[in-house]
């Protein structure tokens, strides 16, 4: 059985650079550089994220939260402790 995980995460787009800028109010917050449109910052999101922890996008989903800036991501086999390494 593959372990699905659930973070908050709260996005800031338009950044000046795709970063992971620690936690924020129980989120983790991650600057993006794309802009808030048609999707872009939320393809940049999990582009990020997939690239940060080593696995491939089809494993990083947006569950809630599509069109706001705090989201809740699923993402499929990997622990929470690694996650939580990865975005440190």
């Amino acid at each position: 059985m593959v372990a699905t995980v659930r973070i908050r995460v709260l996005v800031q787009p338009r950044a000046a650079q795709s970063e992971a800028a620690g936690m924020h109010d129980g989120c983790w917050k991650i600057r993006v550089a794309a802009p808030p449109v048609d999707g872009a910052a939320n393809d940049a999101l999990i582009e990020f994220l997939a690239k940060r922890l080593g696995i491939a996008k089809s494993r990083v989903r947006i569950a809630a939260g599509a069109a706001a800036r705090r989201k809740v991501v699923e993402i499929e086999g990997i622990g929470a402790d690694a996650i939580a390494a990865a975005l440190r």
